[in-house]
C-alpha cells in the first residue's frame, strides 16, 4: 500500500512528535494513555501555523478511504503512530484557525462528525444513568 508521506517526512514527523514542547496546560500522552484533554481557548495551539505533520494529517484524513484495508492500518503505515495518538493529534489540529484556513470544508466536516459522536455518547450516558 503506498504511503501518503515519504520516508523523509515520516522521520521528521516522528522526531517532531518526540521533540515538540508540551504546551502549557497540556500533558504528554503516550499511546497507551487515555485521550488528551481538549485544548483550552487560551492554548498556544490556537494561534500557531500548521506544521508539515499537521498538513499530512489533514491530507490523510481527506483521502484515507483511497487506501485498501482498515483505516487503523493506514494510520500506522503512514505515520508510525497508534490510532489513539493519531486521533489526539487530529483533534488538536482541527481546533486551530490555521487548519480551518487550510481546508475549511474538511475541518467543518470533522467538527460535525466529532460533535455527532459526542452527542451520541452524551445520550447514551443519560440513558444508562436513568
Amino acid at each position: 500500500m503506498p504511503s501518503l508521506i515519504t520516508q523523509d517526512v515520516a522521520v521528521r514527523i516522528a522526531t517532531d512528535v518526540q521533540d515538540r514542547p508540551v504546551p502549557e496546560g497540556r500533558r504528554v500522552v503516550s499511546d497507551t494513555d487515555n485521550p488528551a484533554p481538549q485544548p483550552s481557548p487560551t492554548s498556544s495551539s490556537t494561534s500557531r501555523s500548521l506544521t508539515e505533520r499537521d498538513i499530512a494529517i489533514l491530507e490523510f484524513e481527506n483521502r484515507w478511504w483511497q487506501h485498501t484495508g482498515q483505516k487503523e492500518e493506514a494510520i500506522r503505515d503512514a505515520f508510525q503512530l497508534s490510532p489513539t495518538r493519531y486521533y489526539q493529534l487530529l483533534g488538536a489540529v482541527i481546533d486551530t484557525p490555521a487548519a480551518l484556513r487550510h481546508d475549511p470544508m474538511l475541518v467543518k466536516r470533522l467538527h460535525r462528525l466529532r460533535d455527532a459522536r459526542q452527542a451520541t455518547r452524551r445520550a447514551r450516558a443519560r440513558g444508562t444513568a436513568d
